[in-house]
């Protein structure tokens, strides 16, 4: 077998679905007792030399009506179709189109189990996190933690609290970092167009992305570009010793990777595509990270420049498939990109954040006096209500705006921001305004009432 060959059959391997179905049961997640028997015959047949199976279950023949007829498998059931007229420009063959319920079989009975957990609803289908039975539950809140570092409650609060308390400098190349390995990773997804796990046999606890494609997992991608950049924006520049990033790195990482397995939103072979991908991305535009900064804040024509790139990739994403909300993420995450680049050019111009100058490196932490830390409190609420604030104005504004701008019916949102029209300018006006908040409104503000 050459090399080639055994390639493709560890990367076969590493995607099915029984051994992510492994994983949690292993963590203490068991499918809801009307999927048991199956899920459990799936994963015998995958492996003969699996545990046997528990007394009380025993393998049930799947109904006819739940994939077109007897004896189909689940992994055939979950396959989703290839789009019309054969798969579109950017994706292979065997790709899966978007807008559908992603990897999700239909249930053949009710179940009884509780719900592990209160779990957001999908944006387009509106399904919610399926009922299983959690025996761990200081994994499963743990791995919820997990995931969330790879969500947008947690970028809304995470790069501001850098910009604002911590570091200004090292919080804006943080974000060009994020943004740069999130578009990438989010058109990927839309080239690759693999779905999610098959589920049974996987239990789905969250499905808030499921519609969107699989590979590579962004949330890995995130969960390894943001430890790894912030331990080489930060060692040299503050005293700190080295062993104390190199080991944030791996449990950052681990953390956020294996959460998205324990969720069932990914394959092992996501997992680690999402990890490669991500170091090849910052081997490469790292070194160019300080010359992007620079160039954000001190050009004359920067403000121009940002916003006409961000947009422009932002329809370039647009046009790679349907809608789903991986479209709206990556809208989301330009306009925020766009809006903090800008914010920093004008606040460089006015000089409201000053850099420290070079002959003060690395910098020593301040001792934590109460005054400090009160500042710090201050700077975060008032920072956030105000951006949170800014956020809802501007949503309540560009959806009707843009509706009637390009005749598009308003009367639901939620149908209304499959058109491009409504969800781009939406997602990229609103949240650059939050980003441009981020770094001059907010910060203007702490100057004005002195806690800067």
């Amino acid at each position: 077998m050459s090399l080639r060959q055994s390639l493709a059959l560890l990367a076969g391997r590493l995607q099915e679905p029984q051994k992510v179905a492994r994983f949690q049961r292993l963590c203490g997640v068991e499918a809801p007792l009307s999927r048991s028997a199956l899920a459990s015959a799936a994963l015998r047949e995958d492996d003969e030399e699996e545990a046997p199976l528990s007394r009380g279950c025993r393998r049930r023949e799947r109904p006819p009506e739940a994939c077109g007829g007897p004896g189909t498998l689940a992994s055939d059931c979950n396959q989703c179709p290839a789009k019309p007229g054969g798969g579109g420009g950017g994706g292979g063959g065997g790709g899966a189109p978007n807008g559908v319920r992603n990897g999700l079989a239909p249930e053949p009975g009710p179940a009884s189990p509780r719900r592990a957990g209160a779990l957001r609803r999908n944006s387009l289908t509106n399904e919610e996190g399926e009922l299983a039975h959690v025996s761990n539950w200081p994994l499963y809140y743990l791995f919820c933690f997990g995931t969330e570092l790879g969500n947008e409650l947690f970028y809304i609060l995470f790069f501001p609290f850098w910009i604002w308390n911590l570091d200004a400098l090292v919080g804006r190349r943080l974000v060009v970092i994020w943004v740069l390995v999130m578009y990438l990773g989010q058109c990927t997804k839309d080239i690759i167009r693999w779905p999610r796990p098959a589920s049974p046999p996987v239990v789905k606890l969250e499905v808030f992305y499921n519609s969107e494609y699989s590979m590579p997992s962004t949330h890995a991608m995130s969960g390894t570009a943001i430890p790894i950049s912030m331990v080489l924006l930060t060692y040299g520049r503050w005293q700190y010793p080295l062993i104390y990033g190199l080991i944030l790195i791996p449990c950052w990482c681990s953390l956020v990777c294996l959460s998205r397995i324990y969720m069932g939103m990914h394959s092992i072979l996501d997992i680690i595509a999402g990890f490669l991908y991500t170091i090849v991305i910052l081997a490469i535009f790292y070194p160019f990270v300080d010359l992007i900064d620079n160039f954000n804040q001190t050009h004359k024509y920067a403000p121009l420049i940002i916003i006409g790139l961000h947009l422009a990739l932002g329809i370039f994403s647009f046009t790679l498939d349907t809608w789903s909300t991986s479209r709206g993420d990556t809208a989301e995450i330009l306009g925020s990109g766009a809006g903090i680049a800008c914010g920093s050019h004008f606040t460089y111009s006015m000089g409201l954040i000053l850099d420290p100058p070079l002959d003060t490196l690395p910098l020593v932490r301040p001792p934590i006096t109460v005054t400090l830390f009160g500042k710090a409190i201050l700077r975060i609420f008032i920072g956030m209500a105000f951006v949170l604030v800014i956020r809802d104005i501007m949503k309540k504004i560009t959806i009707p705006l843009a509706c009637k701008i390009f005749n598009k019916p308003c009367d639901d949102i939620r149908k209304a921001r499959q058109h491009m029209e409504v969800e781009l300018p939406y997602r990229y006006i609103t949240y650059g305004m939050v980003g441009f908040s981020i770094t001059f409104l907010v910060p203007y503000i702490f100057l004005f009432i002195g806690i800067s």
